[in-house]
């Protein structure tokens, strides 16, 4: 088990708040020496050099392009009536209403303003490429699952017709996919690869709490979806236009954030620092992916996912203090 530092920098109401401890087990295996911080604010500190030279230009280039969110107030959370229009919309557009009936969105938080220092995220998820270099540099295992493994997981996807193409060979990704965004790694594996290339450029880097998440998603006013207040499909990769497959990282530009972040919602859920507020074996993911439909991807609206969960819909990006 590896502590986890207390931060000054997460918001009132963020599970990360108190005092915690993470199971850290399988990172510390990934890469020895590392100590997570898996509520962000004291980032990963390694006892030990994690980067071992490898060539990671393609990383290196990632984290030139990381988008500045300054300090100050936002709005966070949701209104009863914006949960209400994310039901409608995924009604209109999944022709039925299991997300209603459900209550997938009551988890969230009420409408609310709060604050955070100033942080940096990445302008994009991490893609395959990026994460070649990662396997390459620390002999990390490359993302792949069998199918026991993901009928284990007990997730909804036909392995053999949505699963298996997102599987690694012999530590490559699949081809024409290394520009998309990296998925089927775990919590631990994301956080493991976000502190090594802290390492190689100098400075630490972590994952981002969903509260940092929420306000690069959503602007200091507190929009519903990263463009605005409407569910637009032209703007994010879903089920509603498909093509039910991830796409290029960034491949929506028309749909930046307020701070310029993008693929903020659809093409994959990306995992955070906070825990699960109903569950601690859980972790807070995130965006949407591109098996979903409308009202998803809304700034306020989020899931829970096992730390150790191997899924085609999670992806990641890295965040940072600001320097």
């Amino acid at each position: 088990m590896l502590p986890v530092a207390s931060s000054s920098s997460r918001s009132p109401g963020d599970p990360c708040a108190g005092p915690v401890r993470w199971h850290g087990g399988a990172v510390a295996r990934l890469l020895p020496g590392l100590t997570v911080a898996a509520c962000a604010g004291a980032a990963p500190a390694p006892s030990h050099h994690l980067f071992h030279g490898g060539d990671i230009s393609i990383s290196r280039s990632v984290d030139a392009t990381m988008v500045m969110v300054p300090a100050g107030r936002y709005i966070a959370g949701s209104t009863p009536e914006e949960r209400a229009a994310a039901y409608d919309a995924y009604r209109a557009s999944a022709g039925q209403d299991d997300a209603r009936e459900g209550r997938w969105f009551e988890a969230e938080e009420e409408r609310h303003s709060t604050e955070l220092p100033a942080f940096r995220i990445d302008l994009m998820p991490v893609t395959n490429a990026a994460y070649a270099e990662f396997v390459a540099d620390t002999g990390a295992p490359a993302p792949a699952i069998d199918e026991a493994g993901w009928r284990a997981q007990g997730f909804q996807q036909h392995y053999a017709r949505e699963v298996v193409r997102f599987n690694w060979h012999n530590g490559v990704a699949p081809p024409a996919r290394e520009d998309h965004p990296v998925v089927l790694v775990t919590f631990a594996e994301a956080s493991a690869y976000c502190a090594w290339r802290g390492d190689a450029v100098g400075e630490p880097r972590r994952l981002p709490t969903a509260a940092e998440y929420e306000k690069a998603a959503r602007g200091d006013a507190g929009i519903v979806y990263p463009w605005g207040n409407e569910f637009d499909p032209t703007r994010l990769n879903s089920q509603v236009l498909g093509p039910r497959d991830t796409v290029a990282a960034g491949s929506f530009s028309d749909a930046a954030s307020p701070y310029g972040m993008l693929d903020a919602a659809g093409n994959v859920f990306q995992w955070t620092s906070t825990p699960w507020p109903a569950d601690p074996t859980k972790m807070t993911v995130k965006g949407s992916g591109w098996d979903d439909w409308g009202g998803l991807g809304r700034g306020a609206s989020k899931h829970g996912r096992p730390r150790g969960a191997r899924h085609v819909l999670v992806g990641f990006r890295c965040a940072a203090d600001a320097r």
